[in-house]
């Protein structure tokens, strides 16, 4: 147990969930408030956003050389990495749920959060960890100012916002979930 205390450590994962915790606390006082309307989207997609850029930072290690050169197997364990991180960014949300008026569903909030972790692994592969986060900024900051989607191309690019049922939110969830965690598993954080 003492290697996934140092593997933890070493991607600064107390770090990451603390910022996740003072994230679900904000949204929680907001959502107290009723500052956003019943189904309006965009609070829970911030609050998974943040999420997921917290987790971002720790898709690399402190030395490149050194988790390239090492006799474990990275595959499996940086794929387990992305997926864990986004069950919790997931998890982070349902308290929330249960304290104050429900701000999505768990569909919602399980699509999401998959998807946002599939962009930041995709964004650790190509720019790297300290980067990874502005692939899923980017893309939120477009799906808040977009205008409301009445195409298939708008429906993709603002899939964040779109009730759990859209099938083109849900297709485009599931393909970012898999190539960003395999881009992230099989090449790694780029340098």
């Amino acid at each position: 147990m003492r290697w996934l205390t140092l593997y933890a450590r070493s991607r600064q994962i107390p770090a990451s969930l603390a910022a996740v915790v003072i994230g679900v606390v904000a949204v929680w006082a907001l959502a107290r408030d009723e500052g956003a309307g019943p189904g309006d989207p965009r609070l829970p997609t911030l609050v998974l956003s943040t999420g997921a850029m917290a987790f971002s930072i720790g898709l690399s290690g402190q030395d490149l050389a050194l988790d390239r050169t090492a006799a474990l197997r990275w595959v499996p364990r940086r794929a387990a990495h992305v997926l864990l991180a986004g069950a919790v960014v997931a998890a982070a949300l349902l308290p929330v749920q249960t304290m104050s008026a429900p701000m999505a569903t768990t569909a919602f909030i399980v699509r999401d959060s998959a998807g946002l972790m599939g962009l930041v692994a995709l964004g650790a592969a190509l720019s790297g960890g300290q980067h990874a986060w502005t692939l899923p900024f980017a893309w939120l900051m477009f799906s808040f100012f977009a205008p409301p989607p009445t195409s298939a191309p708008m429906e993709v690019a603002t899939w964040m916002l779109l009730p759990p049922g859209t099938a083109a939110g849900t297709w485009t969830a599931l393909a970012l979930t898999v190539v960003g965690t395999t881009a992230y598993a099989v090449a790694g954080p780029r340098r």
